[in-house]
């Protein structure tokens, strides 16, 4: 059965493909899309195209719709994701990391996930923060230290880890 979008590329969109092919570092479903849109030019059949490169059916399908809708580039860039932008930029992130590294508030032993959400608050770094998203932030920056130095708690009030191992 022949596709839908059938895949044609211009002698300067081959080369171009090729060339992108050889580039060091390429991100993975980039990589994925140029060889789907070459294979799709040599008239290889989507369910090989499947096998080879080890997508799904839909994704041949989409990239093949998306270079003929509207061109190499199209087809080949990702789409914004949705999700809520990032609480935190690298400045933040320094900042709050610098609060846990302070003595804790009076009559605490450590700082806990929410101690540090409303500490950052309080002094105005963000207008509002979860205990969910500093915990994030800790984990993503080396915590390991912070705890083995007792400036966080491994478990905060609510029983957060921040840590050990499991699920991140």
């Amino acid at each position: 059965m022949l596709p839908k979008y059938r895949v044609t590329l211009t002698d300067d969109e081959r080369a171009e493909l090729l060339a992108l092919t050889k580039k060091e570092r390429l991100a993975a479903r980039k990589l994925a899309r140029i060889h789907i849109l070459l294979a799709a030019h040599d008239g290889v059949d989507d369910e090989t195209i499947v096998r080879t490169l080890h997508v799904s059916r839909a994704t041949v399908h989409r990239t093949r719709e998306r270079f003929v809708v509207g061109g190499v580039d199209w087809a080949l860039e990702e789409r914004p994701r949705p999700g809520a932008k990032r609480k935190l930029d690298g400045k933040q992130e320094a900042l709050l990391i610098a609060i846990a590294c302070t003595p804790p508030p009076e009559g605490r032993v450590r700082w806990t996930m929410q101690l540090l959400a409303d500490e950052a608050v309080r002094v105005e770094l963000v207008d509002t923060l979860s205990d969910e998203t500093v915990r994030r932030t800790l984990k993503k920056k080396r915590p390991q230290a912070l705890v083995a130095r007792g400036m966080v708690s491994a478990a905060g009030e609510r029983g957060i880890r921040v840590a050990h191992g499991g699920r991140s």
